[in-house]
């Protein structure tokens, strides 16, 4: 009989073995504890080992693990989307649960399109998706078609259907005739632009990350971005998507980012912190004008998935936003936030970090050749994996991010603790990517 084998993610890293979790801690098999300072990928928002949130998953296992979404309802995932509408802005009060953020997105796509022919009538239109250069919305083929990540999607553009784009506010590489806010503008109006020249009635919505992630590694907007956003969107009638999928539930410190800018999209959709990594959870949160519109016509959204509002993924989500209110972790993440603003930028006085960005708990760290030039390195030099075995060997796990800048070269990396950490740790975490980064350079 033959032995079965792990598919790995890659065969050229040798990874440490993990074993354990506590805290904001992780363990490897010789015991050597490794600060998770981003959460895994931004979703460990409670920490690892949670006794509450085990303990409410491992009550629904031994009650109902699962019932078919066609043919059942259940509790868990109605008192979850009403523990959901708590945080959301507007009245977002519809919540749709799927098991990830990729498909989170193509619920909101799909939804979008079939909310406009049910509006209108079979014949509309309006089935054009715009988006971002430099963004990410999932590994599925529909979600990369609509999405900027030129290193996640060369390999698989023939399999997609691409999606116009317009840039994302890159603030850091903007034209040196530009303002920050000037630039911003640009950027914004650019969604305009693009609509007049789709035209608006082929136009169902545009989706963006309030903040972006990944690609780009926490890129803040100015403060007048996102509500040009959402008046360009209004004026002609298209749906405005935000991608909260790392940003949701607390991440920012706010409840979803969009909150900082008191701008309310049609359709949000989270995963990741939702369920904080204790079960596969996405979902998306409707205006219930939407909604309305598909109850009063069709009856029903054309779509689903196996796992869609399962009983453990509701379970999980009470659990982590009840402890989320209790423990007032929003808060905890807009104060620690500053510290770790304030604890992070002492590292652009090295020579290779060009930008220190961020809001709340989500912060990257952009890395550069010449800092007056603004020069990336090239990408054969896998300069962020370096670091990140260098901070690894200190005991902190960073989130490496590249192909920003042309969509080859460009390295960065995200600092993103879980909501639940301590000002210690927050000093402790920063001192130890510091000491990587050191370390690295003293290597070269």
């Amino acid at each position: 009989m033959s032995s079965g084998k792990y598919f790995p993610r890659s065969f050229t890293k040798e990874m440490p073995l993990a074993v354990r979790g506590k805290g904001i801690y992780l363990y490897d098999e010789e015991g050597k504890e490794y600060i998770d300072s981003c959460s895994g990928a931004l979703i460990s928002n409670l920490g690892h080992g949670v006794p509450e949130i085990v303990e409410a998953v491992t009550h629904q296992l031994e009650t109902l693990e699962f019932a078919h979404p066609s043919r059942w309802r259940n509790t868990p995932v109605e008192e979850a989307a009403r523990e959901v509408a708590s945080l959301t802005p507007g009245n977002l009060n519809y919540c749709w649960f799927v098991s990830g953020g990729s498909e989170a997105i193509e619920s909101a796509l799909k939804l979008a399109v079939q909310y406009f022919v049910e509006r209108d009538g079979k014949g509309s239109g309006k089935n054009e998706i715009i988006a971002r250069w430099n963004s990410y919305h999932g590994s599925t083929i529909g979600t990369m078609g609509v999405a900027g990540s030129i290193p996640r999607r060369r390999i698989f553009s023939s399999l997609f259907r691409e999606f116009p784009k317009i840039p994302a506010h890159y603030y850091y590489r903007r034209p040196e005739c530009m303002s920050r806010e000037e630039f911003g503008a640009w950027c914004a109006e650019a969604l305009e632009r693009e609509i007049l020249r789709i035209g608006p009635e082929k136009v169902a919505a545009f989706i963006a990350e309030p903040i972006v992630g990944s690609t780009v590694c926490a890129l803040v907007p100015d403060d007048l971005y996102w509500p040009r956003i959402r008046e360009i969107c209004d004026r002609y009638d298209v749906l405005l998507i935000a991608d909260e999928v790392m940003t949701g539930f607390g991440r920012t410190g706010a409840n979803f980012c969009v909150d900082h800018w008191k701008v309310v999209p049609d359709i949000i959709a989270s995963a990741k912190g939702m369920a904080a990594g204790y079960v596969p959870t996405g979902g998306i949160f409707v205006k219930e004008e939407i909604v309305e519109t598909l109850r009063k016509g069709s009856g029903g959204f054309t779509h689903g998935h196996t796992y869609n509002g399962n009983p453990l993924s509701g379970a999980a989500v009470s659990a982590v936003v009840a402890y989320m209110k209790r423990h007032d972790l929003v808060e905890n993440a807009r104060i620690q936030g500053e510290l770790l603003e304030k604890e992070l930028s002492r590292l652009e006085e090295l020579p290779l970090v060009g930008e220190v960005r961020g809001k709340g708990l989500m912060w990257g760290v952009e890395i550069v050749k010449d800092k007056n030039t603004r020069e990336p390195y090239s990408r054969k030099e896998k300069v962020v994996e370096q670091i990140a075995r260098s901070c690894m060997e200190q005991g902190v796990v960073i989130y490496p991010g590249t192909g920003m800048v042309n969509g080859v070269d460009g390295d960065a990396f995200m600092v993103a603790p879980p909501l639940v950490v301590t000002s210690e740790e927050v000093r402790e975490l920063a001192a130890r990517i510091e000491k990587g980064l050191r370390r690295y350079l003293e290597s070269r």
